[in-house]
């Protein structure tokens, strides 16, 4: 399939791997010009205007949210209830509005406090010391790495499975939003707010149905299992929702994922004109 944009892609303001500086290298690399910043519950500190170009590499500002589905009526009877459920946002052009702005200083304020639980729980649970401090954007992954690179006897993916995973021993939970307020916050922030990766919840079809609230649905996503597509397809026909698509990349390797041209075109139609 041929991509014209990379729209999932993390960096180093919360837990992927690549600065700003780095981006465009990264994407040549990856054969794609275009691709989305959506780092977890912040905004890009080097990103001002909702698009802008960065050595020849259009970036969109964007963000990734998780919500917390609290109430059943969001959910569509056909499907079953989401009730209980998390999911996560993206937003696209993002806009520095007041309300959101606040919601995600007191979600990187509880991150800072979930992180340094976090790091005590492993160290006093394998009896090392880990080389990670808490600080605004950490996530899961940067434990996992600091597990992987110490004495303990876990590699990345093991410090998940058997660490800090959501049923894990290690596990702290993190405040999360409510679908509703998140919906709110970011449909006045952003010019397109698409739900993410939706094979990837335990009920793909009730996590669908919130669609109905939203602009988009990632279409296009490298989960490494086989999926429904034709499920998301129904949802995308029925409910007129533009497709999204990246890489979801928290490493360095961008455009394994996307969305084909016809499909980033209706997106860009969304968007407001790049600043150099």
């Amino acid at each position: 399939m041929d991509i014209a944009a990379d729209l999932h892609v993390h960096t180093v303001a919360s837990d992927g791997r690549l600065t700003l500086d780095e981006l465009p290298a990264a994407a040549r690399a990856g054969g794609v010009d275009v691709v989305a910043v959506t780092d977890h519950d912040t905004f890009h500190p080097g990103l001002d205007a909702p698009v802008s170009v960065h050595d020849g590499l259009t970036v969109i500002h964007g963000l990734e949210l998780r919500v917390d589905i609290s109430e059943p009526s969001l959910a569509d009877d056909r499907t079953g209830s989401a009730a209980g459920m998390q999911v996560d946002l993206l937003g696209y052009g993002v806009r520095r509005t007041t309300a959101l702005t606040d919601e995600l200083d007191r979600l990187q304020r509880n991150r800072v406090e979930r992180g340094a639980e976090l790091i005590e729980r492993v160290e006093s649970h394998l009896g090392v010391d880990l080389d990670v401090e808490p600080r605004p954007g950490i996530g899961r992954p940067h434990v996992a790495r600091a597990i992987d690179d110490s004495e303990a006897d876990y590699d990345y993916q093991g410090a998940f499975d058997h660490l800090i995973g959501d049923d894990g021993p290690c596990f702290v939970a993190r405040e999360v939003p409510t679908f509703e307020t998140g919906v709110e916050l970011l449909s006045e922030a952003c010019s397109v707010v698409s739900l993410a990766h939706p094979f990837r919840y335990g009920d793909p079809e009730a996590a669908l149905s919130l669609t109905r609230h939203l602009d988009a649905v990632e279409r296009y996503y490298p989960y490494g299992f086989e999926v429904e597509e034709a499920l998301v397809d129904e949802v995308v026909e029925r409910e007129g929702l533009l497709t999204t698509g990246g890489s979801d990349a928290h490493g360095t390797e961008l455009g394994v994922c996307g969305v084909p041209p016809k499909a980033f075109a209706e997106i860009r139609s969304r968007l407001p004109e790049a600043v150099a």
